[in-house]
């Protein structure tokens, strides 16, 4: 009997070793538990069956994925973004991160749709397998918004709006990708290739979406050994086999202590809070002197004021092809929300699209399908209010510094 069980098993790790040779891997041991590492493409077909197959090989008895809830709360439940609060994500200044999340899985959607795989599939296949035979499952990535924050936060504040431009512009791409070269991203991680110019030039960016997560998951992997797991599957990007075997051989800090310190929110910025209102009193001091000099110097300094910041905050309103009654309500407002530091316009300008323009059923619907493309992110309603209170946030805060510096010039100038 025990000789059969014995054989049995043997033609299980031949089967699994059979399937490894297939992808990239690795296997690490940790005392009396034995980890191993799969790396994988996230929109591969051939990743997705190998999970399978691994899955069905019953040699593992716990089942470790590369995500985090919030993104496998977005995988299991697509029609989550229908019952989203617009107004309150506007409101609680999550509109960048949200337009973020959706640029990074228009991405994935571009390349899975060339394939007739949905994004995620390996990691689906390892959920539903470890729920099939009862197994433990660990999400072990660290959140998505969370990390999209310290990447943020870590590059120069100059480099910031290249890092966006990057981002949209590989979502917007229209190149086709063969499927030699979609296998070929499991040398990479998908974060990195939508990042890839900017991760190969910056260390400060290619630690926290690359390092700072093989530490996180290495931490989950060495937890998951100390409650006692003996054989692991970990199922991540193949981008980060290297790094997470590294972790997993030399970090010797408590995994506890590891993700607590991963955990933390990155520091706010370095100028103080009331730096904004600095800056407002400085524009209002500088009209107080200009109609102290003169009241048509006054006047043609607030005129100026008007016209840069509110045109500049209109034009990012139409940019965004927002509805014209938003347009007027930008270029009105601006101007005096650009000196009240407590309300951007870019919410109000928000606001008054939703009115002007309710998002529908639909377009939450299509709300995936439509930000793969160019014209889908200023069709639908939801993506396009998204826009509205990026690009006229942006508009508006280059007329504050353009209309500043123009005030300045009236003052100082020739003309003053």
């Amino acid at each position: 009997m025990a000789g059969c069980l014995h054989a049995d098993q043997s033609k299980m790790n031949d089967t699994v070793d059979q399937l490894l040779a297939r992808e990239p891997h690795r296997r690490v041991r940790i005392g009396e538990t034995e980890i191993t590492l799969l790396g994988t493409a996230h929109v591969s077909p051939a990743s997705a069956r190998t999970v399978t197959d691994l899955m069905a090989s019953g040699v593992f008895d716990t089942v470790a994925i590369e995500l985090c809830m919030s993104r496998q709360r977005a995988m299991l439940d697509p029609e989550a973004m229908s019952r989203m609060d617009l107004f309150s994500v506007i409101r609680s200044g999550q509109a960048p991160m949200i337009a973020a999340s959706l640029a990074l899985g228009a991405y994935q959607q571009r390349l899975a749709d060339q394939y007739g795989i949905e994004p995620g599939a390996e990691m689906r296949a390892a959920m539903f397998g470890a729920l099939e035979r009862g197994l433990p499952l660990a999400l072990i990535d660290r959140d998505i918004g969370l990390t999209l924050r310290r990447a943020y936060r870590a590059v120069p504040w100059w480099q910031r709006m290249g890092l966006v431009g990057g981002l949209f512009a590989s979502v917007l791409s229209r190149e086709k990708i063969a499927e030699e070269d979609i296998e070929r991203l499991k040398e990479g991680d998908m974060l990195e290739s939508t990042f890839s110019e900017f991760a190969e030039q910056s260390r400060e960016l290619y630690l926290p979406l690359i390092d700072e997560r093989d530490r996180y998951m290495a931490a989950h992997l060495r937890k998951l050994a100390d409650q006692g797991a003996r054989q692991v599957l970990a199922v991540v990007g193949a981008g980060h086999l290297k790094g997470i075997e590294n972790y997993l051989a030399l970090d010797r800090q408590r995994p506890e202590d590891v993700l607590e310190q991963l955990e933390q929110s990155p520091p706010k910025a370095r100028w103080p809070k009331y730096l904004p209102w600095v800056v407002v009193g400085i524009i209002l001091t500088g009209f107080v002197i200009g109609f102290t000099r003169n009241t048509e110097l006054g006047l043609q300094m607030v005129l100026d004021w008007i016209m840069i910041n509110g045109g500049l905050a209109a034009v990012g309103g139409i940019i965004a092809f927002a509805h014209p009654v938003t347009i007027g309500t930008v270029a009105l407002a601006a101007p005096l929300t650009s000196l009240n530091p407590t309300i951007g316009v870019g919410f109000v300008a928000a606001a008054v699209e939703l009115y002007m323009r309710k998002p529908q059923v639909g377009d939450f619907a299509r709300l995936r399908r439509d930000t793969t493309s160019a014209r889908g992110w200023w069709s639908n309603r939801v993506s396009r209010v998204l826009l509205v209170f990026l690009l006229t946030t942006l508009g508006s805060a280059m007329g504050t510094y353009i209309g500043g510096a123009r005030i300045f010039g009236h003052l100082f100038g020739s003309g003053g």
